[in-house]
């Protein structure tokens, strides 16, 4: 089939074929195809997301490998019907070229020519001997024999150039014998002109006449372009040369031939003045001409040559950029809504059944079994499709889809086809997203948009629209025997849906979405949507082909039985017996159709439809057709080889390889029943011998393994990219494979190559997959083969140059070929093309689909790694193309994880793109802020991602514009960086117990007695399933301890599995065990202990220890006083201690199985914790009170002696657990109401930490380091953590669900939920977390320094902190004695001046030393001077004083109050308001010496403000909205502007730049309103959701606010949604520089003068901000997070800051 005939196919090349005569362009040709060509192609691919590519047939410098003439007009055709644009582009030059001998002659004609010829006495001998006269030609014809044709295949390097020189005189020979019978038959009259002409005419002439003659205007209007080049006096130099757009008339010749026989001049002449001109003015044809006139003394040199084509390049490029800008191919490239790829993939699946649909040239009989099955109504189970291989069920599917609408013409049927074996990803997730996208968009398409959304939610399986969140938020600070306030925790864990809004069709699903929501909610919609009028008709093909068990996945996803209104057809190969199976045991009883046939069976409760062969009349029928159409046919005795062939094997496909192999046969050809290959794989193998005799074997061979190696096809572009710079084509040919060798090749695979739309390019696919298996076998049968071809195919989309020897080639024989144009760069590969129209840029999908694919298939697995899945641009792509759940999986694939190095940081990217998914499938340009806020706390954790933050601020530089983290708060809480759920499908269940190994397998024993494990990271929660003698086991309870795990089962078994070992479970027997299980039905395991080879269990309620050695074998039962609670053993396995429900310890020796003793506490209670310190030989027991009683236990055979009891004191508690830390010599007992600390090393109580008020402890862990106390809290959905040293609540783990268990595994920490979710944290991120220094409270004022490298924070307590920008930490804690209410850092930097409570505290900011101290003061404000000598303490109700900061001595006092007071930049006044009026008191005097007042209108200053860079003069606001400028040394004032009477002035926000050239006037009504007084304007911001706070940069470049969002996604309160946003305006022209999610809610905003945002939050932290704007000056500063070195620091939490301690009593006291 004709790859071109696909018209539903949206072509995403433009495809030129190149015209021109071949001897006539040659340095033309080689111009364009260095200097204009490769910039077109880049061109096209960045702005217009198309190929491009130019077909030249004469590239080669070997005419042997030129095509012929029905080879180009082929080639002239595909261009045309594929091109996106223009198709044809033609050089006419000053000669006509020479006439090519015709291919054929029909036999009348011929015998004409022969007799006029031999009448004439013109020998004909030679001409008879190149022409053979071919019966299988329609009509017969005389063929030129191949040894007088051009062939493709290479010039042998021993011809020499006399053979050469010979061959073309024969042929000119030849030439000339026809001209003269096709002359003599005109003279004659015995042949037309018109007839004659095609003798005379040149390739050029006859591809120009293909091309343009008799073609509708659509065909060459702006699609065809020829440059004609007229050369007079081509023997003469002086040219004098100008380019038109309009043709010129040509000259005529002086003189005319007496022969009727044209002459080249005549003919040239012909094609110019009457040809090309009369399509310019019937088709609009763009035709240039270039008149040239030269001196006859040196002819037309290479010099001048070189000019026009350098002219020529010029015009051309000019000319193709404006056609192919034209183009309307918006589609062909990146996405706009986040469904676009479900319904990107939609379009593909219907446009390729119609591409299938065109091979069904057959009419089988089973197509009315599949009618009559789509017209039942009562049938309630599948139709089954099956075959064995070749069958045709793709196409027979095909074409019935296409036919369903006819059929049911009554209804309006929903056709929905997926073909598996065509899919680009064939996971079952994706699958089953796209399907139910599909049903989605089909019902809604004659309503309104479709709007998709797969979620989380775990009470509504048909719920499509959900966002997670949880309001819980940590408690205040915990001191020590305090009880925090954890008011805020919300139980309540519904989520809150995402308003369905109208628009565009586009859906979204999470990427953490659950295959079994995806099922619930695929059955759910086939319930729903589907209607006897609107039935659903859901094809699903080749489901055995998609591998990994998933077929039976998915029918277990399909309703059963199906709803009325869905008709289900599946096609399965009839070897697939377990999907057979599958099908039947999910469809066990449905009645089939009346009206099936014997053709069909019941099977089960599905039809089964078996697709035979093909009729071989039918067969033999469609090979004459496809003959006929190819202009051949067979003799009759070929014809019966063919019959025979067919009867042995009756396949479309067979057919269609018959066709290629009998085109190939003239009628005088041997044919024998060899000729032809019986069953497809044969004959597919002998038309690779064909193709490789004809083109090379390594050239068919390359490219064959090209197209099957492809993850998605490939495009034709590509393959010829690839191999043209295969090297060992390079080797066999000697020469540069070109663009139509492989034109020439893909020619003769037509038939069996499909075009389709991939990811918005045409790509080229086999159109069976057996095809795929032969070259697998003929060509890739190693692995190394196949490693080879996709390590090349990695080089080229990584944007690589081509293989070493084709580099070592061109060096070996560069002087063979340095005539020759060789061309080996590739097109670049970028993961975004860039474009100047669009910010986004478009996306490289071929790249992003393909790379990945073969760096894992040629084992590049660190290039796969750090150059793909961690790298910045590849996630930007795949975030672009809404693909950012595959982007998930990528990160999180568990295939090969073994060859992975970064694991970890994987799974924190994962885990940060899944937490952040609706934000970026809504923004995806928002993922560098995203990626660099949550990963920039963690980057001493993963110095691995430093590089990947590093693309972040190159890539803000490239855009120059952006917001950067320079220091980031303070986490205040963690997500996990893995969530994983058990895919329990339709079943509810809870979790019963959970456990883990020391090396981090978890295992969960649910409530349906199922058992569910986890492996680590990259691996998936897997149900354990074990088989009994009759049934699957059902179990009761897991235990763990060190490296193994025990699991006991209903049934009263046990079962061991070493986890370092195989999966291997081992059945332990205990007679003891299952005596007492009978007797007391008890039956849970208690607990469970491994040391060296023994295994310690015991049960519930039962009062003996079994122990077993390793192999399982040899039990021994240890028998106690009473119930047995906790076990622990020495580290030598020799002893065993017992702890009973009395309070009793038991001590055996287990190698002499005797008790050695035992011993009580003082209180009887029950024994939950043994502590054993060998080390010490001490053993300390943990009461269920949470006494803790210490044992010498040094001499084993003597009794034990009491070392020392320890009573917490408190009303005695119910102990729910203990956590011991023999590292940091820790012991935790949690309690209902508190948790205890215990020092191990003297066993002294430590410390106590109680419930918040109203709530209750769960369980408490330390985390590995012992730095942190992580709980659980009743109807508290988070896991809070604790700083132990300072008893803070510093931070919280972020759940999705209510949490049942903590457990430590290796570097985690887990939690699993009451319905069997695992969260997943690693302990070193909470670490990091839990160390970041903050303060106490909320910050409420943040100072910077000149020189920006220090800052000053204050959050109302007695504390002042001085960060260092460079260290990202606190480096001084300024203490007072009572809280701080101002502070102040004076202009040289060398003061720190603080107010608390009416003192005034003077620091030394370099040493922290307190110079002064100062009572009395009665102060509210504080101020320094400009030149800072002085300091200035304001009253409200008392003296003002102005005082020297070297002593404190007073200088003068100001009696008067003036509010919001400001001191002048000369620091001469104190500028201040008072009663509406504007005063000015000198600050040696302390008198007020000016004063501004609106006379006029008695009008109130509501705000102020001096401006630093004009000392003299006050901007002043008045109450009207007047805007005026005071001058205090000459007492002028000056109005500039008023406000609107309904706009209003806010004096919270009046801020002013420091040249007064903007002003901030108001923050009020969801915008930010400046007033630019260098225009005298007002300027409005418009803002997404209120302002909180917003600051003008004293430079009055930029201005910053931040605001809580509220249109982003009303009503969506997720991770990110529910942030503030902080962002930067450029105030010269109101463009956004940037914006940037904030981790907690601001209470301060500070503008530092280099660029810098500094932000003070409620939770104690501070974050630093840097604008890079290439518009004002570059970056901001450059802080902690640049110089990392990629070392761990040491231990945070010994970072506190240095303390200053102020003077104990005050050194000054003011009267």
């Amino acid at each position: 089939m004709d790859r071109s005939s696909n018209s539903s196919c949206r072509s995403s090349c433009v495809k030129l074929y190149l015209c021109s005569n071949p001897e006539d362009s040659i340095m033309e040709r080689r111009a364009l195809r260095e200097s204009v060509f490769p910039e077109l192609r880049e061109q096209c691919r960045h702005t217009l997301g198309v190929d491009f590519r130019v077909i030249d047939p004469y590239e080669s410098s070997d005419p042997s490998r030129w095509p012929d003439d029905n080879s180009r007009q082929q080639l002239i055709k595909e261009c045309r019907e594929s091109s996106a644009g223009p198709f044809l582009l033609s050089l006419v030059g000053h000669q006509y070229g020479k006439a090519s001998l015709p291919a054929q002659v029909e036999v009348p004609e011929y015998q004409l020519l022969l007799q006029e010829s031999q009448q004439a006495g013109v020998s004909t001998k030679e001409l008879e001997r190149v022409y053979k006269r071919d019966e299988n030609t329609i009509p017969p014809s005389y063929c030129l024999t191949p040894s007088h044709r051009h062939t493709c295949g290479p010039q042998q390097a021993d011809v020499k150039e006399e053979e050469e020189n010979k061959m073309e005189e024969k042929e000119e020979e030849l030439r000339k014998v026809l001209k003269s019978a096709v002359t003599l038959c005109v003279h004659n009259d015995l042949l037309t002109a018109e007839k004659a002409h095609k003798y005379y005419r040149s390739a050029l002439d006859a591809d120009l006449r293909f091309a343009l003659e008799d073609r509708p205007r659509n065909d060459i209007i702006r699609r065809c372009i020829v440059y004609v080049h007229t050369v007079i006096n081509a023997k003469g130099e002086q040219v004098k040369g100008q380019m038109s757009s309009k043709l010129e008339p040509q000259s005529e010749a002086e003189a005319t031939p007496e022969s009727s026989t044209p002459t080249d001049r005549e003919l040239l002449s012909e094609m110019c003045d009457s040809f090309l001109r009369g399509l310019i003015t019937s088709c609009r044809l763009l035709v240039y001409t270039t008149t040239t006139e030269c001196d006859r003394r040196h002819g037309y040199t290479t010099a001048r040559r070189r000019g026009y084509a350098e002219s020529l390049c010029q015009q051309v490029y000019s000319d193709l950029a404006e056609l192919i800008g034209g183009l309307n191919v918006s589609e062909t490239g990146g996405d706009s809504h986040p469904g676009d790829t479900l319904a990107r993939e939609q379009a593909e699946q219907e446009e390729l059944c119609t591409t299938l649909s065109r091979f069904y040239d057959v009419i089988r009989p089973e197509e009315e079994e599949i009618k009559a099955f789509v017209e039942q109504s009562d049938h309630q189970g599948p139709l089954v499709i099956t075959g064995g291989p070749c069958a045709g069920m793709t196409v027979l599917l095909a074409h019935c889809a296409q036919q369903i609408k006819s059929w049911l013409q009554d209804n309006s049927p929903v056709v929905i086809t997926y073909f598996t074996n065509f899919s680009s990803n064939p996971s079952l997730k994706h699958l089953l997203s796209s399907l139910c996208y599909q049903i989605i968009s089909h019902y809604s398409s004659s309503t309104q948009g479709t709007n998709f959304y797969i979620g989380t939610e775990p009470d509504d399986p048909n719920y499509t629209s959900n966002q997670k969140d949880s309001n819980c938020s940590p408690p205040a600070n915990l001191d020590p025997h305090h009880e925090p306030n954890v008011s805020d925790c919300n139980p309540d864990l519904k989520t809150v849906p995402c308003p369905v809004q109208e628009g565009p069709k586009h859906g979204v699903i999470k990427p953490d979405v659950s295959l079994s929501e995806l099922k619930k909610h695929l059955s759910s919609l086939m319930s729903l949507l589907p209607s006897p009028k609107q039935p659903l008709v859901l094809i699903l093909d080749g489901l055995d082909q998609i591998g990994n068990s998933f077929a039976a996945q998915i029918i277990e996803s399909l309703p059963s039985p199906l709803p009325p209104g869905v008709k289900l057809i599946l096609s399965v190969s009839s070897n697939q017996t377990p999907v057979l199976q599958a099908v039947g045991l999910h469809y066990p009883q449905c009645s089939p159709p009346p009206s099936v046939s014997e053709v069909s069976e019941k099977k089960s409760g599905y039809v089964c439809v078996r697709l035979g062969l093909a009729d071989r009349k039918q067969c033999v029928k469609m090979l004459t057709s496809l003959l006929s159409s190819s202009g051949k046919r067979v003799t009759s005795g070929q014809q019966a080889l063919v019959n025979q062939a067919l009867v042995s094997c009756c396949l479309t496909l067979y057919a269609r390889l018959l066709h290629v192999h009998t085109s190939l046969w003239h009628s005088d050809s041997e044919v024998t029943e060899s000729s032809l290959h019986d069953g497809v794989h044969s004959s597919i193998s002998a038309l690779l011998d064909h193709l490789e005799q004809k083109h090379t074997s390594g050239l068919v061979a390359c490219a064959v393994s090209y197209l099957s190696l492809s993850r998605a096809g490939i495009t034709e572009a590509e393959l010829t990219d690839l191999v043209s710079s295969n090297g060992n084509i390079l080797v066999e040919q000697d020469q540069r494979v070109t663009q139509v060798d492989v034109e020439k090749l893909l020619l003769d695979l037509k038939s069996f190559l499909i075009r389709r739309t991939v990811t918005g390019s045409q790509v080229l696919l086999w159109v069976s997959r057996h095809f795929r298996l032969v070259i697998a076998k003929r060509y890739l049968g190693t692995r190394e083969a196949r490693r080879e071809i996709h390590s090349e195919m990695a080089d080229y989309f990584s944007g690589r140059g081509p293989c070493g020897s084709a580099k070592r080639l061109l060096e070996k024989q560069k002087s063979a070929v340095s005539n020759m144009y060789i061309d080996r760069q590739p097109c670049s590969q970028p993961f975004v093309f860039t474009s100047s129209s669009k910010e986004a840029g478009r996306v490289n999908l071929r790249k992003i689909i393909e790379l990945p694919h073969h760096l894992q298939e040629s084992d590049k697995w660190e290039e796969l790694e750090q150059g793909l899945l961690m790298s910045l641009g590849f996630h930007q792509a795949m975030v672009q193309a809404r693909l950012l759940g595959d982007l998930v999986a990528m990160l999180m694939m568990e295939e090969r994880s073994s060859t992975f190095t970064f694991s970890r940081e994987r799974a924190l990217l994962a885990s940060i793109l899944t937490s952040s998914a609706c934000v970026l499938q809504s923004s995806p340009m928002e993922l560098p802020t995203v990626m660099e806020m949550n990963l920039f706390p963690f980057l001493e954790v993963f110095p691995a991602l430093k590089g990947y933050v590093g693309e972040i601020r190159q890539e803000r530089m490239k855009r120059s514009s952006g917001i950067g983290v320079v220091l980031s708060p303070a986490p205040s809480t963690v997500a996990p960086i893995q969530c994983l759920q058990c895919d329990a499908g339709a079943r509810e269940v809870s979790v019963t117990e959970a456990t883990a190994t020391e090396c981090g397998i978890v295992a969960e024993i649910m409530d349906d007695c199922s058992a569910w494990i986890w492996k680590g990271s990259g691996c998936d929660i897997a149900e354990l399933s074990l088989r009994g003698e009759q049934e699957e086991v059902k179990f009761a309870g897991v235990k763990s301890s060190g490296q193994f795990m025990l699991l006991s089962t209903q049934c009263n078994k046990l079962f061991l599995w070493d986890v370092t070992g195989p999966e291997m479970f081992l059945e332990l027997k205990d007679p003891l065990k299952t005596e007492f299980a009978e007797s007391s039905k008890q039956n849970k395991i208690k607990g469970f202990v491994a040391c060296q080879k023994k295994l310690c269990v015991w049960w519930t309620g039962a009062s003996f220890v079994s122990l077993f050695d390793a192999s399982g074998e040899t039990v021994t039962p240890f028998q106690c006083q009473s119930c047995v609670t906790c076990v622990v053993c020495s580290a030598n396995g020799s002893y065993m201690y017992c702890g009973q429900e009395g309070g009793i310890i038991s001590i055996f020796d287990t190698d002499s199985n005797s008790l050695l003793g035992t011993c009580s506490n003082s209180n009887r209670s029950m024994v939950v914790s043994i502590i054993l310190c060998e080390d010490k030989q001490e053993m300390a027991c943990v009461d269920s009170t949470g006494e803790v009683t210490l044992w010498d236990v040094a001499a084993k055979t003597q009794s034990r002696r009491l070392a020392i009891e320890c009573f917490t004191g408190d009303k005695p508690n119910i102990v729910l657990n203990t956590d011991y830390s023999d590292e940091i010599n820790t012991l935790l007992v949690c309690q209902h109401n508190q948790v205890t600390m215990w020092d191990t090393c003297d066993w002294k109580l430590w410390d106590q930490f109680l419930a918040p008020r109203g709530r209750a402890f769960i369980q408490a862990v330390l985390s590995q380091d012992g730095h942190l106390l992580l709980a659980l809290l009743d109807t508290c959905p988070l896991v809070l953590a604790w700083r132990v040293s300072t008893g803070e609540c510093v931070l919280s783990l972020e759940t999705i669900k209510q949490p049942l268990t903590l457990l430590k595994v290796a570097s985690d920490v887990t939690c699993v939920t009451r319905d069997g979710c695992l969260l997943v944290w690693d302990s070193e991120m909470i670490y990091a977390a839990g160390a970041a220094l903050k303060m106490r409270r909320g910050v409420k004022e943040v100072v910077v320094e000149e020189t920006g490298e220090w800052f000053y924070t204050t959050d109302g307590s007695e504390a002042v902190w001085k960060w260092s920008l460079e260290t990202g930490f606190p480096h001084t804690n300024f203490l007072h004695d009572s809280h701080v209410e101002k502070l102040r850092v004076s202009p040289n930097n060398i003061r720190l001046v603080t107010l608390s409570v009416g003192e005034i505290y003077v620091w030394v900011t370099e040493t922290g030393q307190n110079i002064l101290r100062i009572s009395g003061s009665r102060a509210t404000d504080i101020l320094i001077t400009p030149n800072g000598n002085f300091g200035v303490s304001i009253s409200d109700r008392g003296l003002s004083r102005v005082w020297k900061m070297a002593n404190g001595g007073i200088v003068c006092k100001i009696h008067l109050y003036l509010s919001d007071a400001q001191v002048s930049p000369e620091s001469t006044f104190l500028i201040g308001c008072r009663h509406g009026d504007l005063l000015a008191a000198s600050l040696w005097s302390g008198t007020i010496s000016k004063r501004f007042s609106c006379v006029e209108s008695s009008e109130q200053v509501v705000a102020f403000h001096t401006l630093s860079e004009h000392p003299d003069f006050v901007v002043v606001m008045v109450a009207s909205g007047s805007l005026y400028t005071w001058n205090i040394s000459e007492e002028t004032m000056c109005q500039h502007f008023e406000l609107p009477e309904t706009f209003h002035c806010q004096p919270q926000d009046f801020q002013m730049s420091s040249d007064g050239s903007y002003a901030l006037l108001s923050t009020d009504n969801g915008a930010i309103t400046l007033l630019d007084l260098s225009q005298v304007r007002l300027c409005s911001f418009k803002v997404e959701g209120p302002v909180i706070k917003a600051c003008l940069d004293k430079t009055g470049g930029y201005a910053a606010y931040i605001f809580h969002p509220t249109s982003m996604e009303k009503s969506c309160v997720c991770y990110l949604h529910a942030r503030p946003i902080l962002t930067v305006v450029r105030l010269s022209d109101g463009e956004r520089v940037g914006s940037m999610f904030l981790s907690s809610n601001p209470l301060t905003l500070v503008m530092y003068e280099q660029q810098c945002v500094f932000v003070g939050f409620e939770d104690g932290s501070v974050g630093v901000y840097s604008i890079s704007d290439l518009m004002i000056g570059g970056e901001g500063l450059v802080g902690y997070g640049e110089n990392l070195n990629g070392q761990l620091r040491e231990c945070a939490f010994d970072k506190e800051p240095y303390r200053c301690l102020p003077l104990a009593i005050p050194n000054m006291t003011w009267p």
